[in-house]
């Protein structure tokens, strides 16, 4: 992501980029869904007092949704200490989370942070947050609902082609916590990308996904890897080709090998190729470098992610809105 102020300016002159989806409600409806004092925060565009928000002082890890329309905004790993009383935050999760618009109250000019989805007021928006990005998100807690990380979660490790693609796609579903990227099924110990990259190594591009089984099942997750990706092509997705891109579940336990089996076998009629995903035993997962985490969310203007990743993500969004968080 490279968001900075002027790119903010830009926005609020031209427009900030489209969501997935929009949420309208009539204010009656509004009033049935907030506490009286979030109304007058997000729908009439208040301010809490300073040090009265109740996320002011809270830094466990978790993730922020708009309070109104649960559109996902902010995580905590971007959330600073500024000292005015407000919860702060340096970006926001996607560079099209947040709505931007000047101000012009008080008489000055301000930038004012909406949800992007259902226009709720957040707060605003100031130039002097920490580097890279030199912002602050100044936030009213009322607008924000944090959802905690599970303690009690699951492991899954799928491959399908480049991990920039497959962590993209996961990271929308209620239930997964946390999704990163790495490499499995190769014979040497804490490879690089460009020895994975060279295919002498044996592993696939994949990623650990952390999720909640009370929320999101192992058989779903499964199901939506087949489904949001080509699973009929050996050790290729599109351009990219070789056994690092090969398509693959890894299990860790004969039960979960037979339910990856089932799965496969009741979705092999909704193809038209014989689906080639490799099922294979995990032996080593090995965390892939820094730059790769969360690359389309802070990359998303890319060339390579403006070509592969909207269309995956597309086709996740009209076959399995209901799971999207």
């Amino acid at each position: 992501m490279d968001l900075n102020w002027n790119k903010i300016v830009h926005f609020v002159n031209h427009g900030t980029p489209e969501p997935s989806h929009k949420v309208v409600k009539t204010e009656e409806e509004w009033k049935q869904l907030l506490s009286e004092h979030e109304f007058a925060i997000t729908r009439m565009h208040g301010t809490e007092r300073a040090g009265t928000g109740e996320y002011c002082e809270s830094f466990e890890p978790g993730v922020y949704e708009c309070r109104c329309c649960g559109h996902l905004l902010f995580d905590s790993n971007f959330k600073f200490e500024s000292g005015t009383g407000w919860p702060s935050f340096a970006q926001p999760v996607t560079n099209n989370a947040v709505k931007y618009s000047g101000d012009h109250s008080y008489g000055m000019f301000r930038v004012e942070a909406l949800c992007n989805v259902c226009d709720a007021h957040l707060g605003h928006v100031f130039p002097d947050g920490p580097e890279p990005s030199g912002l602050r998100y100044c936030m009213n807690s009322a607008s924000l609902k944090k959802v905690i990380y599970m303690e009690e979660t699951s492991i899954a490790i799928f491959g399908g082609g480049c991990f920039w693609c497959t962590e993209a796609i996961f990271d929308q579903l209620k239930g997964v916590v946390k999704v990163e990227s790495g490499y499995s099924g190769g014979h040497i110990e804490h490879p690089t990308y460009a020895q994975v990259c060279d295919g002498i190594t044996g592993h696939a591009e994949v990623i650990k996904i952390e999720y909640d089984p009370l929320v999101i099942s192992l058989h779903d997750l499964i199901e939506i890897h087949l489904y949001t990706h080509d699973p009929t092509t050996l050790n290729r997705q599109g351009a990219d080709w070789g056994t690092q891109y090969r398509s693959v579940i890894f299990y860790r336990s004969e039960e979960e090998k037979q339910l990856i089996q089932t799965v496969i076998e009741k979705a092999q009629p909704d193809f038209k190729d014989k689906i080639v995903t490799k099922i294979e035993a995990l032996s080593s997962y090995y965390p892939a470098e820094n730059y790769h985490q969360n690359y389309f969310r802070f990359n998303s203007e890319n060339p390579y992610c403006q070509a592969v990743i909207p269309p995956k993500l597309k086709k996740l969004r009209e076959k399995y809105a209901h799971a999207l968080k």
